[in-house]
């Protein structure tokens, strides 16, 4: 099979006309059948049938258009990317980022992808999971990092690494000088949380459930660092990231039984064009998850 069978398969599935097709793709009617023929005959299946003068798709012809179309868009894209490496890079890239993201990976990545290529302006937004989500199908976002979504229909998740969420309480708490902690212990336990349209207050609900445990939420917070101011205030534990914290004013401890596990990851419009500049600095930032994450990134 060769490219040019597939781009003589979609132009006769979008005409359904062998003569127009054949107008199209700038051959003979006899050559555009002859292709087509070779093409059913190496995938062992008719496309389309002829009936009388009219030409209509089979329903196995239907299903591999869909392959067929994405396959010659990555051509595409992949021939204008080669072109386009010989260019300096231009233009603006537009991420949108969780707040642990923003903190550990997203500072670097920009100084040492602007340095690379100062011609190219950053713009990164911190948001919630949900909105990133929102911004991207808006088209104000070239890609998101985040969570995966519960919808995906129109989204690409590329997971980059697993992260642990950990027991974060103040140093006076009486969990404070534990090893560890178990999620059935926090049963009845005053507690700070993401409010309940985050994906990870879900997966938090998840893990409550399986331990049989009803913390006390006696408060809702949607971003980290008040989360922690108000845990060193209060008799109250909040459950973050491992890779969201920062100072000595409170202990952080492990959480077993189950553990809360976490893949954040890269979030793209499905099929949607991405620049040169957009690509290279996706790149950067995987590098840079694999220099912090060794032994966590996801291949």
């Amino acid at each position: 099979m060769e490219l040019r069978h597939l781009r003589y398969f979609v132009a006769l599935a979008e005409q359904l006309s062998f003569t127009q097709a054949a107008e199209k793709v700038h051959v003979t009617q006899s050559t555009l059948s002859h292709q087509i023929k070779q093409l059913e005959e190496e995938l062992s299946c008719q496309l389309f049938s002829r009936i009388g003068k009219r030409v209509v798709m089979t329903e196995r012809g239907e299903a591999f258009l869909e392959h067929a179309q994405r396959a010659l868009r990555e051509v595409e894209e992949g021939m204008k990317t080669v072109r386009d490496t010989s260019n300096e890079l231009s233009g603006v890239v537009r991420v949108g980022t969780t707040h642990t993201f923003n903190m550990r990976i997203i500072p670097r990545s920009v100084s040492m992808f602007v340095a690379q290529h100062p011609s190219v302006s950053v713009q990164v937004t911190e948001l919630p999971g949900d909105i990133v989500a929102r911004e991207l199908l808006a088209g104000n976002l070239d890609f998101g990092i985040t969570y995966k979504p519960e919808n995906t229909a129109q989204l690409q998740f590329e997971p980059l690494y697993n992260e642990e969420m950990r027991l974060v309480v103040g140093k006076h708490h009486m969990f404070a000088k534990r090893r560890f902690v178990r999620m059935a212990e926090l049963h009845k336990q005053k507690m700070v949380l993401l409010p309940q349209s985050f994906s990870t207050r879900a997966l938090l609900e998840d893990c409550f459930e399986m331990a049989n445990a009803q913390p006390v939420v006696v408060a809702e917070m949607n971003a980290v660092v008040p989360m922690l101011e108000f845990v060193t205030m209060t008799d109250a534990a909040a459950i973050i990231s491992e890779y969201g914290l920062w100072g000595d004013e409170v202990a952080v401890l492990p959480l077993q039984s189950p553990t809360p596990v976490r893949t954040p990851g890269l979030l793209w419009l499905r099929d949607a064009p991405r620049s040169p500049a957009v690509r290279q600095f996706a790149n950067i930032i995987r590098d840079r998850v694999n220099e912090f994450n060794p032994k966590r990134r996801l291949k």
